[in-house]
């Protein structure tokens, strides 16, 4: 038997118990550290059973390439790390967990399930196995002297956490009924941590519509649409509501409406309500109508446009009348002018822009003035459109940290 001393267990604390935080916890529990994961609400998950309500878009299955420039700005950041974890390793992560995938008919990645209850199950059932401690309704408040996180509890009394390491992964600030509040900035930023300021992302834009089509279109989808803005057009769906526009084709050009509206005050986009016809065909199509038939009548047939695309024409137009002539109706229908007045908050925005910045972190996603204190997911400084891109991220982010604590401890992955 010997007789030498058996070394300690080393231990990592996780601060926010979103994907980025549990698939770090995995990665670690994994090879034999102990880890506890610590979030001020009493259930972990939130924002990932809210992504799920309408189906849980895990990933994407576009090339790598294309993949990756969705990213933006900080797409080169963020290639090795999701070159490290790819879509179709997340795809066999949860394949592992029970919960098998499909790629739908616009290429977004979903467990067949198609919700995030059965997969947020198997996994905290992994966790378990694993020995991942949880500590809920446990609200970080900073650091102390000597770096060690510093809790307020769920009974009140404050304390200390002692670890060899520790990972912030305390999401943005979108949402912040579902736990993360961005509330990290301002401590971080007394640190010495440079972060930019929070700004929402895939957020819907405020639009001065009149009473009547506020009134009886909120709700009401905008289907087989392009909407241009700048250099940049995009197919997709939007939808009517009562204080502007949301949807997946808006929220792909949030950042550079965002900015624009920041800058300029407002932002005009165009619609093009028949995307699939040219103007001139539009025209031909119009003025073959027998003239007794209403405009609506008109427009339904020649462009098939709905009573709420219709509508929208008026709003373009300024006003109910629409051009009498064929070919200037045609036009309008090909680029109708809505002038974006501001962005909805971050509380209703699903995703946040801003963060800790990457000049800031190492390439082991540690904090370069806070040795042994870690970051990974939202709380970054990264954004990207919805369909995949945004748990994609968060994944690879919270993998990489999980290593880099393996590099600052001389741990082999397990």
């Amino acid at each position: 038997m010997s007789n030498e001393p058996t070394s300690p267990t080393r231990s990592v604390t996780i601060i926010g118990a979103g994907p980025a935080g549990l698939i770090a916890a995995e990665t670690l529990a994994k090879a034999g550290l102990a880890v506890s994961v610590h979030d001020r609400m009493p259930s972990v998950g939130r924002k990932l059973l809210m992504a799920g309500r309408g189906g849980l878009n895990l990933t994407h299955s576009e090339p790598l390439e294309a993949f990756l420039n969705r990213y933006g700005a900080a797409s080169e950041r963020l290639r090795p790390l999701i070159e490290a974890f790819p879509p179709s390793a997340l795809r066999d992560w949860a394949e592992g967990l029970g919960q098998p995938t499909f790629v739908g008919s616009s290429g977004r990645v979903f467990p067949t399930s198609l919700k995030a209850s059965p997969l947020l199950r198997a996994w905290l059932r992994r966790l378990d196995e694993l020995g991942v401690r949880f500590v809920l309704r446990d609200d970080w408040q900073g650091f102390d002297a000597d770096r060690n996180p510093m809790f307020r509890h769920a009974d009140g009394t404050t304390g200390t956490v002692e670890a060899d390491a520790t990972l912030l992964a305390l999401g943005g600030a979108s949402w912040p009924r579902l736990g993360s509040n961005g509330a990290f900035s301002d401590i971080l930023w007394e640190r010495g941590v440079d972060v930019t300021p929070l700004r929402p992302a895939n957020v819907g834009f405020r639009v001065a519509w009149s009473e009547i089509f506020r009134s009886r279109f909120a709700g009401h989808p905008l289907k087989t649409l392009a909407i241009r803005f700048g250099e940049t057009t995009l197919r997709g769906e939007a939808m009517i509501t009562a204080y502007g526009l949301e949807g997946g084709v808006v929220y792909a050009l949030s950042a550079p409406l965002r900015d624009a509206i920041a800058r300029d005050g407002a932002a005009t986009v165009q619609f093009d309500l028949a995307p699939g016809r040219k103007a001139d065909e539009l025209a031909a199509r119009i003025a073959a109508q027998k003239p007794s038939q209403s405009l609506s009548n008109r427009l339904r047939k020649a462009a098939h446009l709905s009573p709420v695309a219709i509508n929208l024409l008026r709003e373009g137009a300024g006003g109910p009348m629409l051009p009498a002539e064929a070919e200037a109706l045609a036009a309008l229908i090909k680029a109708v002018p809505i002038r974006l007045t501001g962005t909805e908050g971050l509380e209703r925005a699903i995703s946040t822009a801003g963060g800790v910045a990457w000049s800031g972190i190492d390439e082991n996603m540690m904090l370069k003035g806070l040795p042994g204190v870690f970051v990974a997911g939202e709380m970054i400084d990264w954004e990207a459109p919805t369909g995949g891109y945004l748990l994609q991220a968060s994944f690879a982010t919270g993998i990489a940290a999980a290593r880099g604590i393996f590099a600052r401890l001389g741990i082999a992955e397990g």
